[in-house]
């Protein structure tokens, strides 16, 4: 097959481009030629901007069409209309388009929408990510369209599920966001890259929660303290005391969703992906090959998420304090 793939060079489009070589595929590439410009030596690239530089994708036909970097409706309309005939296409969405994930949302769930007209991506991200789907679906209703979660595993640029492995190979006392029970729930990148050259190939349509089956934190965590073999002793922390401590949810302390609004954000339901043919790894594997990558020294040395170890420090010793 004949594969487009807008992106393809960070994070989910790079582990797409890899297994569709993998596979026996021909791979383009459409990007700005920023992130990695190197990588992939015998693919073919393009290199232009979805904002208002489309011109090399001009005419292009492929076989399928894989877009992991669709955030504005109208940037993956104006990138729809610059491509000649496209057989399949996949659109790479978010649960965050979900309009309530106080409880865990399906398919079927209401969506956001937008209160006022924006492109601002990052202040609406889940509103615009819906009406992006829309874009797509109305030029191609056959399209793939999966709604991940948590994508974790190599390459990672964020540190949002990186932290924890990262932070357990250190050692010692790690503080975790209580209660043991919550509910944790991610992605491998490998998983879902693979279901994407699948659903290319086997011409997949649909819309789907692509998580994996939801587990607890305790599990995720003690899956970090195993996988890295070192003394790391958990403290449970109270969420309260978290917050009066400034501790922010998510992205300073990964995997915590404390607010009421968010409940359901790590247990939405998958059951229509695994019937669909989604397939997934053991998490130990997941934190395994994540904390190989870290010592591999490939992985960005600071990200903007992750708990100071300092900071991390001055909370325990406050809660250990009072106990």
């Amino acid at each position: 097959m004949r594969i487009l793939v807008l992106g393809g060079t960070q994070f989910v489009g790079r582990h797409v481009v890899e297994l569709a070589l993998a596979h026996g595929h021909e791979l383009t590439l459409f990007n700005r030629g920023q992130t990695r410009p190197g990588l992939f030596p015998e693919v073919e690239k393009l290199r232009g901007d979805r904002d208002g530089d489309l011109g090399a994708l001009a005419g292009r036909s492929f076989d399928a069409v894989v877009d992991t970097s669709g955030y504005v409706p109208r940037i993956v309309a104006e990138t729809m209309d610059a491509l000649g005939d496209v057989g399949h296409y996949t659109f790479v969405s978010s649960i965050s388009v979900y309009a309530d994930v106080s409880t865990p949302p399906t398919e079927s769930s209401p969506v956001a929408e937008l209160e006022e007209p924006t492109e601002e991506w990052r202040e609406a991200y889940g509103e615009l990510k819906a009406d992006c789907e829309d874009e797509v679906r109305a030029r191609f209703p056959g399209a793939f369209v999966p709604r991940p979660g948590l994508i974790v595993g190599p390459w990672d640029p964020t540190g949002r599920f990186t932290y924890w492995p990262e932070r357990f190979a250190r050692g010692g006392r790690v503080l975790a966001p209580a209660p043991p029970d919550a509910a944790a729930q991610v992605i491998d990148v490998r998983d879902l890259a693979a279901w994407i050259v699948r659903a290319a190939e086997d011409g997949l349509a649909g819309t789907y929660n692509a998580v994996d089956r939801p587990t607890t934190r305790a599990n995720l965590l003690e899956s970090c303290r195993t996988v890295a073999g070192t003394d790391a002793e958990i403290e449970w922390v109270d969420p309260k005391f978290l917050a009066e401590h400034e501790v922010g949810e998510w992205m300073e302390l990964p995997l915590w969703l404390a607010a009421p609004e968010y409940a359901g954000m790590l247990s939405v339901q998958p059951d229509a992906a695994f019937a669909a043919g989604l397939e997934t790894r053991p998490l130990d594997e997941t934190v395994r090959d994540t904390l190989a990558w870290v010592e591999s020294g490939e992985a960005p040395a600071e990200t903007a998420a992750g708990l100071a170890p300092e900071k991390e420090r001055a909370v325990l010793d406050s809660w250990l304090s009072k106990r």
